[in-house]
């Protein structure tokens, strides 16, 4: 591998299959990068000739993470194709289910797929357990709360852990990395804060797990969605559930408040020069759908708690108002056929593979002056845009939202950070820790909401409606928020079967080749400008990487629409060896 073109493949620690490609100068600065993604996604095609009251259960398929937020836009985009209305009861769930995905799925990210980006854990081994309580106590005292779990015998049992994975030979779990880099800043001690979290966060994750199966049936691919409102009628006339429910987000509250955001201000402030510098900054274009409807109008009329809008270049003092007709989606640098942008609505999926590029030392680099990435690239308006939970903040703030202002702003104040540390990899990973803290206190909220409106005697869970009337010949979409950022599903209804369906999700937007007018895609722009320190161990790019919490599988995924055979696989549930 040439040390003046980097190829990281696979990114790990992400759902799906990425690939990365930078080019260095004798510095070690990132002057170009690529991304691409080297699977094909065509599970638009399985929806056409469909009951469009069907393509929320195979469109949930897109992904096996954020499976539910696709399953509800899917339901909303027929919702709003129909002009049907849900009830209180119904967005009351369906918001208690989306924001528990949210905490999930945040909480996972910033320690299982992201924390071992700042965290080494073989140095954590070093660490001495009487300082790392004291260290604990200092970044909980910053984010006004008390620290998580933090005790001497704690630690010491954490450390024994890990000594026994090393004793054998083996890391387990944290095997396959950049032990020891250069670019590792935090202490010993903060080493092994960090690691004594994600050990607890692991257990943490799976009682969220049961939360969004209260309402969702199971999980992942909840199944109580419905077009009209929502199935799980008995769930929410026990009052028990709603309040296991509630039990639970108060664990995930307590765990954020004194464990994630201590952590978020103790990697950040370690890596202050970097977020001053804006590292990771990227395209400086942000936009959000907007997301979480606070009133019993449809979605796209309703109030929401994450506003939407458009911000461009950082500049908060300006937002424009979204409109969903200037979104498009390009593929000159697609694996896909033609270069036309089209609107969702119009919106193909004709894959055209031409392959790699030039092959030297044995490595196929990627065509990059022509198509290079299975994965389209969007517009708004014909710019390039950054979408996730960094956007959402933004332009929360820049619309003057009482709430999400007052959230972003007490982070800033208790860390005495300027707002300029958001614009890069650490105030994108801060972001997203911001609205865990928010998202969590809402769902809090939420449930108390429903468990007061089905004890004043409201039962209703659907809204009828006449399908031979409304499915004749309709177009819809369904556009707000998934964890990672602007999630929409377009559908267009013709003799009550589905005629064109398109998904243009976050990780499309943000995971995207460049554009026509060759504009770099947002993980692209954001790792321009980078220095590595070893481009052997190119730990920076994949800090930066993850701080967008990569899903492939939804900007992508495989699927054979002729029904051909791609692979058999014959599995012994009881192992060879006992076979």
């Amino acid at each position: 591998m040439s040390k003046k073109h980097l190829v990281i493949d696979p990114i790990t620690r992400i759902e799906g299959h990425l690939r990365i490609e930078a080019v260095i100068d004798e510095n070690n600065v990132i002057t170009d990068a690529y991304s691409s993604s080297t699977m094909f996604r065509g599970i638009e095609e399985i929806l056409k000739g469909r009951d469009p009251r069907d393509c929320g259960l195979l469109a949930m398929r897109i992904c096996g993470v954020c499976t539910g937020t696709h399953y509800q836009r899917s339901i909303e985009a027929v919702e709003h194709a129909f002009g049907v209305t849900i009830p209180k009861n119904a967005r009351l769930v369906r918001n208690l289910m989306q924001g528990g995905l949210y905490v999930h799925d945040h909480i996972v990210h910033f320690y299982h797929l992201h924390a071992l980006d700042f965290v080494d854990i073989t140095k954590a081994l070093e660490a001495d357990p009487k300082k790392a309580v004291a260290e604990a106590h200092k970044w909980a005292e910053i984010a006004k709360t008390n620290p998580w779990n933090a005790s001497e015998s704690v630690y010491k049992q954490v450390q024994e852990r890990v000594t026994k994975y090393v004793k054998q030979g083996r890391l387990g779990i944290f095997g396959n990395a950049y032990w020891g880099s250069k670019a590792y800043k935090l202490t010993p001690e903060q080493n092994l804060i960090a690691l004594s979290h994600y050990l607890d966060a692991l257990e943490l994750q799976r009682e969220l797990a049961k939360a969004l199966a209260i309402f969702g049936g199971k999980n992942p691919h909840p199944q109580s969605l419905v077009v009209g409102g929502v199935t799980c009628v008995q769930d929410i006339k026990n009052p028990s559930r709603i309040a296991e429910y509630k039990q639970i987000m108060k664990k995930a509250q307590k765990f954020t408040k004194e464990a994630y955001l201590p952590d978020v201000y103790m990697a950040g402030t370690m890596y202050a020069d970097e977020a001053l510098a804006g590292v990771g900054g990227g395209l400086g274009n942000f936009m959000s759908y907007g997301d979480f409807n606070l009133d019993d109008l449809p979605f796209y009329d309703s109030k929401k708690l994450f506003p939407s809008g458009v911000v461009l270049n950082k500049d908060i003092s300006k937002v424009f108002e979204l409109d969903q007709s200037k979104i498009t989606e390009d593929v000159t640098h697609a694996w896909y056929e033609g270069t036309t942008n089209l609107h969702p609505y119009d919106g193909v999926t004709n894959p055209n593979y031409t392959g790699f590029g030039k092959k030297e030392d044995g490595i196929a680099y990627l065509d990059t002056k022509k198509k290079y990435s299975w994965i389209k690239s969007p517009l708004y308006d014909d710019e390039r845009m950054e979408v996730g939970p960094l956007a959402r903040m933004v332009i929360g703030v820049a619309k003057g939202d009482e709430l999400i202002s007052k959230y972003v702003t007490t982070f800033l104040k208790n860390g005495n950070l300027p707002t300029k540390v958001l614009f890069s990899t650490i105030g994108r990973t801060a972001a997203r820790a911001i609205e865990t803290e928010l998202m969590a206190d809402k769902c809090i909220e939420w449930s108390d909401e429903l468990a007061v409106n089905v004890a004043n005697g409201d039962l209703s869970t659907w809204t009828e409606f006449d399908f031979d009337k409304v499915a004749k010949d309709a177009k819809g979409y369904g556009m707000a928020e998934a964890p990672r950022g602007g999630l929409g599903h377009w559908v267009k209804i013709k003799d009550g079967k589905v005629e064109n369906y398109q998904a243009v999700v976050p990780s499309t937007w943000n995971a995207a080749p460049r554009d026509y007018k060759e504009r770099l895609g947002a993980y692209e722009a954001s790792l321009v400008g980078t220095k590595v320190v070893n481009p052997d161990e190119p730990l920076e790019i994949i800090r930066t990487v993850h701080s967008f919490d990569p899903c492939i599988a939804c900007a992508v995924h495989i699927v054979d629409t002729n029904g051909k055979e791609l692979s058999v696989y014959k599995v012994d549930p009881l192992g060879a060896s006992r076979a």
